[in-house]
């Protein structure tokens, strides 16, 4: 059963109201970082492919790179499907990353259906394509498809906004901050948009970050 979906600013801000309600740290994050995101992005292969692109690389460099990649008319799946090693090599993607790139093309995903499934089948299905690791595949979930009850606890700068807003004593774990986010449904991809949010204004303000 697909659950809630986010399409507007104001699903996040209803999120954000009923995590206020329930969690006083939350209320006092929120005046801290203003309006929240809505971060919707048109879901299909380009959005895989430009998640595997950023992959341990910089904000400023996975553009760049995109960026080249729409220059050369590789950002479809047919075209990045038969694209050589020395047509990805001069876009500026490693060799691991085309080999990525192709599986992904070549896989075959039925994204108009991934429209349809339940959370834990989309993630399923995406973690199946070599490149593609639970962390992509919940991104994803989170902001190609709208799911509004979808959480990222493999990510870093959640663990450490975690850490600083609730006042813990070490980074959570991935397995440590699912537990947490458990109690943050049917919203938790709200949660995580004001955890992304506070770490941004406390690196910023306290440098604590």
């Amino acid at each position: 059963m697909v659950g809630r979906i986010i399409h507007s600013l104001d699903c996040v801000a209803e999120g954000a109201e009923w995590l206020a309600a329930r969690d006083a740290r939350f209320a006092r994050a929120l005046p801290l970082v203003g309006t929240l995101p809505l971060r919707r992005e048109e879901d299909g292969f380009a959005a895989l492919l430009r998640a595997i692109v950023g992959q341990q690389v910089s904000v400023a460099s996975a553009r760049a790179i995109w960026g080249r990649l729409e220059g050369a008319g590789l950002t479809e799946a047919a075209a990045m499907a038969v694209a050589s090693d020395e047509a990805l090599r001069e876009v500026g993607l490693s060799r691991q990353k085309a080999r990525y790139g192709r599986a992904l093309a070549q896989a075959g995903i039925d994204f108009d259906a991934l429209r349809g499934m339940p959370d834990g089948e989309v993630i399923g299905q995406l973690v199946a394509v070599p490149g593609i690791g639970v962390w992509t595949a919940e991104i994803y979930a989170m902001f190609a498809l709208g799911r509004a009850d979808v959480f990222a606890p493999g990510d870093l700068v959640l663990q450490e906004a975690a850490r600083v807003l609730f006042g813990l004593e070490a980074r959570p774990s991935e397995k440590a901050l699912r537990g947490m986010a458990e109690e943050w449904s049917p919203w938790r991809s709200v949660a995580a948009r004001i955890l992304w949010a506070y770490y941004r204004v406390a690196k910023e303000r306290d440098g604590v970050i």
